[in-house]
């Protein structure tokens, strides 16, 4: 199995997937974004298996599919939620390096407008600041790189994950 993925974890808004395009052209790497093969495989929306299934089950199916990505030269972005998954984080890790894309939570509520159509993992009565509060700690703690992208532009992230790899 090869090392070299590079995963983009962080909030919902936090960039992941614009910089991660960015960054899988600069490197000549694939981008994949599991949320979308979790929609294929399902054949709905985020927002509907949520709505349809329950959080548990949302977070048991996209566990499983991040689990079973046999990558390589890609650049992942996978939903937020995928933290509180340990053994998808386990694997994620296993197949390359994790990068914290860390944001201040002023932006991302800025940037977050729909919590809901976007398909974000809320419990009943969970403010967008709460899941922030929660998910802070284990973005850190599963991150072999943290970038503040804090006033950075997606190509100064990009560019930033770049030095610190040696790409």
């Amino acid at each position: 199995m090869k090392t070299d993925n590079i995963t983009l974890i962080g909030m919902p808004g936090a960039g992941k997937s614009t910089v991660g395009v960015i960054l899988a052209k600069v490197l000549g790497y694939e981008f994949v974004d599991p949320d979308l093969l979790i929609q294929k495989q399902e054949g709905k929306l985020l927002s509907e298996i949520i709505a349809e299934k329950g959080e548990e089950e949302f977070l048991r199916i996209e566990s499983r599919v991040n689990e079973q990505l046999d990558l390589s030269s890609c650049v992942i972005a996978p939903g937020g939620s995928v933290i509180y998954e340990p053994e998808a984080m386990k694997h994620l890790k296993e197949i390359g390096k994790v990068v914290y894309l860390k944001l201040d939570y002023k932006v991302i509520e800025k940037r977050v407008a729909n919590v809901k159509k976007r398909g974000v993992v809320l419990k009943e009565g969970q403010t967008l600041k709460d899941l922030y509060n929660e998910r802070h700690p284990l973005y850190e703690k599963y991150a072999d790189i943290i970038i503040d992208a804090h006033l950075k532009s997606p190509e100064d992230v990009m560019m930033k994950i770049c030095e610190i790899i040696g790409k």
